[in-house]
């Protein structure tokens, strides 16, 4: 007969003894962190307000110190107001020397112009002025899953001398997810993925405040009204399409439907011909890639 306390035939043995070693996996990647930082001397944290650049800025402040981290937002109309409000509660929480800046992008003609490696000139501009008022080494939330994608923010970074704590401590997302559970952040460790309000735009269409104003506004409303697990509000040349998570996507009732696009037709009213219609959400589905 076996012994009911032992970790054999029993499932929640099993279990603990699963998340003993997954928190001692995050210990041990912690560590290894703690090492990049050491080397990195003092440093200065892109905080984008997701949980990435959030949780790198929150470990290293309590493993530093003020003294030596620095963090610095860039306020643009292609960041969600909630990441924003984000960053300021974090850092009046945990008492950060952060800034806020414009980093200038808007003034960018090749950024506004809204091609397939805009991402590069949003980037370029980020760390071009942060690079300005940094003090040591400048660092972002980049994690290892983020190298498997497309990503031309990733060369800009390297001709700024960036460096990813995250990657040289091979953190994946779940990892990051872990360590902001382990810091005592269990709301931020469920914070979904998040990428600039731009990102909804297709490709070639130009970027502009209005578009991006009314994408937030929507995405808020829609968290608001149905809370769903992901939601993006692309704007494409066939129109607006709202992307939503399958249960929520299926939960829409045609009443619900209704109801919601007549409030997005009231939000994009400096757009009032345009189409709008649901669909499942796809990951870069407004990123078009030359052939």
């Amino acid at each position: 007969m076996k012994n009911e306390h032992t970790f054999e035939g029993n499932p929640k043995m099993l279990l603990l003894k699963s998340m003993a070693k997954k928190n001692e996996n995050i210990v041990s990647l912690a560590k290894k962190l703690a090492g990049v930082f050491e080397d990195c001397g003092k440093m200065t944290i892109a905080v984008s307000g997701g949980v990435d650049s959030m949780t790198l800025a929150s470990f290293a402040q309590r493993q530093l110190g003020r003294e030596r981290v620095k963090m610095i937002h860039a306020l643009s109309p292609a960041v969600p107001k909630a990441a924003t409000s984000r960053v300021k509660k974090q850092s009046e929480a945990e008492n950060w020397d952060v800034e806020l800046v414009d980093a200038g992008e808007f003034a960018d003609e090749h950024y506004l112009s809204n091609p397939f490696n805009r991402c590069f000139f949003c980037k370029s501009n980020l760390y071009q002025t942060l690079s300005q008022i940094s003090q040591g080494t400048l660092v972002s939330g980049t994690n290892s899953d983020d190298l498997q994608d497309f990503r031309p923010g990733l060369q800009a970074a390297e001709e700024h001398q960036v460096r990813h704590p995250f990657v040289e401590a091979a953190f994946a997302k779940e990892d990051v997810r872990a360590l902001a559970r382990h810091l005592g952040l269990p709301e931020l460790s469920q914070l979904p993925a998040s990428p600039c309000l731009s990102s909804r735009v297709e490709t070639g269409i130009r970027i502009n405040n209005n578009d991006l104003e009314a994408i937030d506004k929507v995405e808020t409303w829609i968290q608001d009204h149905y809370s769903p697990k992901t939601v993006r509000c692309r704007v494409l040349e066939e129109g607006i399409i709202i992307q939503l998570d399958t249960n929520t996507l299926e939960g829409l009732v045609l009443k619900n439907q209704k109801e919601t696009v007549l409030k997005i037709k009231n939000i994009f009213h400096h757009r009032p011909e345009i189409g709008i219609r649901f669909e499942r959400y796809q990951r870069g589905s407004a990123f078009l890639i030359p052939g």
